[in-house]
């Protein structure tokens, strides 16, 4: 349920508020409750912001925080690179399932030589299980490029066996296919 555009951050009808970096943004229990269960949570739980009016939220940039906020108020966002490591981890942190699938989608535009290893370790940090299959595609593909690097073998072994069940389910499957016709 998303409560449209002009809902983000404005007061009318707003019956929570956030404190981020000293700025204030309105919100409302209802579309946070629908959204995630980490509002969920928080608004239903045990924890102390379930009848605060004013929460604090630490560790989170602004832009970060009012652009997932206008994801749960609308349902869509344009993640640019910029900002999409910092949003994958709000995303993660509140359980923003979708969210968190249009920022591996920016980050994985970016991968390269240089940065394959940081980014398949982004996504071990963050469960972000598209963006890890975004890297294992780089690395085969890419196979010539990176034996190069220093840090190449030890990113073998750590993909390894993920890559092994690829080319298995890879090898049997026109045999599954023979065998069920």
């Amino acid at each position: 349920v998303y409560l449209g555009e002009k809902f983000v951050n404005n007061p009318t009808l707003s019956d929570v508020t956030f404190l981020v970096e000293g700025k204030t943004f309105y919100a409302h229990r209802i579309c946070l409750l629908a959204s995630s269960d980490a509002f969920r949570a928080m608004f239903d739980g045990g924890y102390r912001e379930r009848e605060a009016k004013n929460i604090e939220i630490p560790n989170i940039r602004w832009d970060v925080f009012e652009l997932m906020m206008r994801y749960i108020y609308t349902g869509s966002v344009d993640v640019t690179l910029d900002i999409a490591q910092d949003l994958l981890r709000a995303a993660d942190q509140y359980l923003l399932e979708g969210l968190k699938r249009l920022c591996e989608y920016a980050i994985a535009q970016d991968i390269s030589v240089e940065n394959v290893s940081l980014m398949f370790d982004l996504s071990e940090a963050f469960n972000a299980l598209s963006l890890r299959h975004s890297c294992i595609l780089f690395i085969l593909e890419n196979f010539d490029k990176l034996s190069i690097m220093p840090w190449y073998c030890q990113l073998i072994q750590r993909i390894l066996r993920e890559t092994r069940s690829y080319f298995v389910r890879a090898l049997t499957r026109p045999v599954h296919t023979e065998l069920q016709q």
